[in-house]
Order: structure tokens, then sequence, then C-alpha cells
């Protein structure tokens, strides 16, 4: 069915009238005229019929625009929709986070950049450092908010957001909770550690590293912070945490601080993009700006 001709009759349907519209389409009145009767002759079926100054549908006429009228109600509609996803005002949203970010800033980021945007869908992927970049890099995330120092090389756009404070902590009763000692010696004690692929565990052997002492030994892994620290909390083990998600389990006493001698831990985490995408998408370039704090209209 040719659509050209299909639009024109469904004007002049609505109007009632050839002459309007012609007007209406700014063309010219033979020229609709023509275009109706091809419609008609393509369908084998009579659609206008005169009446005065004007025009009545046919019956066959009345069923072809009721349906006919929807298709270009729809266009209308799919026009306006299109605009608000070039604008980013409409389409989704995927996020890659490692753990300390997913549980302490991105959610309330995703809760206010919704109600901004609510008919932007969001989905939201945790993982470790490794796991978030690799979830960037093959196109399985429009961002990443990963906590890490070492990148090599990856083809990454990286913003800084905040620097986060570390700790050491233990169980609240062991002998070294409120203690200050060399790195060596709480070295000695059995340790939760991240799955590999966690940049906190490349953190902690990093530092043994740059200090030259042993690693501590593996007494749990864990591919989880919240899961670790719970380990802590009921009496095993220590660890190299997010101050965030320690300090007030140990202002409470439920946990405890270990300081080390000489080191002090701040770890950054960064809003990533694909540094291959000459333009970022226009839906996350708003996540970034509400991130960043930037007031940029697109």
């Amino acid at each position: 069915m040719n659509l050209h001709a299909l639009r024109i009759f469904v004007e002049v349907a609505s109007k009632g009238n050839v002459t309007t519209a012609a007007a209406s389409l700014s063309i010219s009145q033979p020229a609709v005229s023509a275009q109706i009767r091809k419609l008609e002759a393509e369908l084998g079926k009579r659609l206008l019929a005169p009446k005065g100054r004007g025009i009545v549908l046919t019956q066959e006429g009345q069923f072809l625009y009721a349906r006919a009228r929807r298709i270009f109600d729809w266009e209308k509609e799919l026009e306006a929709e299109w605009e608000d996803v070039k604008s980013g005002m409409r389409g989704r949203l995927r996020v890659a986070s490692t753990f300390l970010p997913s549980l302490y800033f991105v959610p309330a980021w995703l809760a206010s950049f919704k109600r901004r945007y609510e008919q932007v869908e969001v989905e939201m992927r945790t993982g470790n450092s490794q796991q978030s970049l690799q979830r960037l890099l093959r196109n399985q995330a429009d961002v990443a908010v990963i906590t890490n120092e070492s990148w090599d090389d990856h083809p990454v756009r990286k913003e800084l957001i905040t620097n986060v404070e570390y700790w050491f902590v233990v169980p609240r009763d062991h002998p070294l909770a409120g203690q200050e000692v060399p790195l060596k010696v709480l070295m000695r004690e059995p340790f939760l550690l991240r799955e590999t692929g966690s940049s906190t565990r490349e953190k902690l052997f990093s530092l043994c590293r740059e200090h030259g002492v042993a690693p501590p030994k593996v007494g749990l892994q864990y591919h989880g912070l919240v899961e670790s620290i719970q380990s802590v909390k009921a009496g095993y083990g220590a660890m190299l945490a997010p101050e965030p998600a320690v300090s007030d389990l140990a202002q409470r006493g439920e946990v405890g601080r270990v300081r080390i001698t000489g080191v002090e831990i701040e770890r950054p985490v960064y809003i990533c993009t694909r540094l291959e995408d000459e333009e970022i998408g226009p839906i996350a370039a708003r996540f970034l700006d509400l991130v960043l704090g930037r007031n940029v209209d697109h």
C-alpha cells in the first residue's frame, strides 16, 4: 500500500474537504485528487464520494480511515519519543560498579537520576574491578564506577569522583584491636581476602611488596565486601576494608581497627566510559553530569 497516498487520504478524510487538505499538505488540489484516485485503484474500492462542496467517506473509506489514522498517530508518538531518546530523556542506562561504590554511592545517584528521568530504564551490575572494567569494554555497560589504581593502559576515559580511606579491621576482642603495629605484625594474621581480580586484594599485596613484607595467608576468600566484614564481626580474621563500610561497626565496638605504623591508605573511585566512543551517549552523559555535579543542558 502506498503510504504517501494513504497519508493524503487520511488528511482529506479528517478535513472533509479536498481543498482544505491540499492547503494543509502544501500541495495542489489536483495532486491530492490524483493520489486519492491512485489509492482507490490500488485497493479496488471507492473511498470518497462527493457531498455538496465537500466529500463523504464510503463504508470502505470509513474502515480504512479508522485504521490508517492509528498509523500516523503512532508515527507522531514515535517521533516525540525518538526526540526524548536523542536528548537522553528516554532509553536505558547500564551501570557497572565495584562493590564499594555500589553499596555507598551509586544507589543515591541512581535514585536522583530516576527522579529526574523517569522514562529511562536503569540496570546496575556489581562485580570486582576486573569484571566491571570488562563489562564496560565489551559494551555491556555504558558507564563503570570503579575503585582502582592500576589501569594497564586500558582504553577508558576516567574522571575522579572521590578518594576513600581504607582501614585494617579485626574482631573486637582481638589482641591487636585498637593498637598501632608494624605491617609485618598484622600480616601474620589469617586474612579475609577478596577473589582474584579484586583491586582491594591487589592493593593489599602491593602494599606488602612495597614494604618488603610477606603477604598474609588466606583464611577465607569471598566474592563480596559485606560477607567478608560479617566474618570479621563474627570473630575471625583480619581484612582491609573501606572506611564507610566499617567505621560505624568500629564506633559501636563490633570490630576493632588496627593502625599500621607509617601507613595511611586512600583509594580513588573513578567513573569511566570507553575511550573509543568519540561521543558519549546522551543518557550516559546526563548520568555523568549528575555524578560529577555539572549542570549542563544536552
